[in-house]
């Protein structure tokens, strides 16, 4: 059997003037990703037949950045309310069916909570009942608890604003009855506009069913309209990636300090200590531990390895059982095979290390590829660029490289080579051969120390 259409229509025209922002409001990131963004995530999820977003202020800022996404843009110009709003996407709707409308600027809303919804027949409300309702319309209910009709609280009467349950604004309906119904708003109210609410005196009048579904938590209707409001929604969300994370296995210093802003995929016996990021896509292998006060960034880590605190990984894949840091930074195109050591204020580019190489301190390894239990010494540095150009430097199994070396690309140091300590490399370096560059040492009989002057 043919599954009835479904149409998303989401409402992204705010600008959102308590934002303080130029940016607009739907494009404020949650979890590293715009507020509109979640909510198409829940539209394809559902499995939408199509998905319109009706925007507004920004102008093309908000089609721009979903220009990837299957998705139709329409334009609201004036912006008159709710009702006028989806009143913009009846041309775009696939007759027969549901549609559904969303809001971008309320990122949360489980898909479960949705699904429920799309579930009951005729036109569906989700509500939610709250200690303090101001600001939000209002459920009015006869005494058998149906459904009458919506009232924004600006219209409200004193015994109507009394009541507790609110409308989220997130509604489904049959599509051909939903456009008959937006044919009939007016803007006979307070605001003069036209409110998608006034559908339900309309449905009523039609002889439709009229329910209503809440979700499990408040903090799926939740909109943003403030960046405090932001900064709620964006702990929300991080403290349920941390839940979820946590019932898949991972173990958490402290579930309430950490960020997720991408996807993070853990294995077994994995441990997070606190205030770490995750951005982009982190795999994370069995045993593996992070320190705290890291950043990984598009970082694939194999089975027990270790990162310690304060590091900064971008783009970088590391083998098992290697140990990074504290302070380390690896650059994109780092590659670190099985039981690498990366030590403290040590920065890695486009840079490769074969098994059991170690560079334990104070080094910059740029446009490298260093073999097999190779040691690099402390204060050692690639000099991967003359100006114009950037050059490689090849340092091959178990080549030992003193302190303080400066290796100018382009250059190989050849296997089982030794570079006495303060050499500058220009030239390659021969296999199983010391190889060092000094001024002679010196000594002058009878120097003294300079004193420092009294300047009282």
């Amino acid at each position: 059997m043919k599954k009835a259409p479904l149409n998303v229509v989401i409402l992204a025209a705010g600008k959102g003037t308590r934002m303080h922002s130029g940016l607009p409001k739907v494009l404020h990131a949650i979890g590293g990703k715009p507020m509109l963004g979640h909510v198409l995530e829940r539209a394809s999820a559902l499995h939408a037949d199509r998905t319109i977003v009706i925007y507004g202020y920004g102008g093309a800022a908000v089609p721009a950045a979903f220009a990837s996404a299957a998705v139709e843009f329409v334009r609201q110009e004036p912006q008159l309310g709710t009702g006028h709003a989806v009143q913009q996407a009846l041309p775009h709707l696939q007759s027969g069916g549901t549609t559904l409308v969303l809001y971008g600027d309320a990122p949360l809303t489980r898909l479960s909570t949705l699904e429920n919804l799309l579930s009951r027949p005729g036109l569906r409300l989700l509500t939610a009942t709250l200690n303090d309702a101001t600001g939000y319309g209002r459920i009015v209910r006869n005494k058998a608890g149906r459904i009458l009709r919506i009232v924004e609280e600006k219209d409200a009467s004193a015994p109507e604003k009394a009541i507790c349950e609110i409308n989220t604004g997130v509604l489904c309906a049959p599509t051909d009855l939903l456009r008959q119904w937006l044919s009939k708003l007016t803007n006979d109210n307070a605001q003069k506009e036209y409110y998608l609410t006034d559908i339900v005196p309309l449905a009523i009048a039609s002889k439709t069913a009229v329910s209503s579904a809440q979700p499990s938590d408040e903090w799926e209707i939740l909109g943003v309209n403030s960046k405090d409001q932001l900064a709620y929604l964006e702990r929300v969300h991080q403290l349920q990636n941390a839940r979820d994370l946590m019932a898949r296995g991972l173990t958490l210093a402290d579930p309430w300090r950490l960020d997720v802003r991408g996807e993070l995929d853990c294995g077994n016996d994995v441990f997070i200590d606190v205030n770490c990021i995750f951005e982009g896509k982190v795999r994370l292998a069995d045993n593996v531990k992070v320190g705290p006060g890291c950043v990984l960034r598009n970082v694939d880590i194999g089975a027990g390895s270790e990162v310690a605190a304060f590091s900064h990984l971008d783009g970088a894949v590391i083998g098992a059982n290697c140990r990074i840091g504290p302070y380390a930074r690896l650059r994109p195109g780092t590659r670190l095979a099985n039981e690498v050591h990366i030590g403290n204020f040590v920065e890695t580019k486009a840079t490769e290390l074969g098994k059991g190489s170690k560079a334990n301190h104070l080094s910059y390894l740029g446009d490298t590829t260093i073999g097999s239990s190779v040691n690099i010494g402390a204060g050692t540095i690639t000099c991967n660029y003359d100006g114009a150009n950037k050059h490689r430097t090849v340092i091959e199994d178990d080549a030992f490289i003193g302190s303080d070396t400066q290796l100018v690309a382009p250059v190989t140091i050849g296997r089982g080579a030794t570079i006495g300590a303060g050499s500058t490399i220009t030239k390659d370096a021969p296999a199983e051969s010391l190889t060092l560059s000094r001024a002679k040492q010196m000594s002058i009989p009878g120097w003294k120390r300079p004193v420092r002057k009294n300047t009282k």
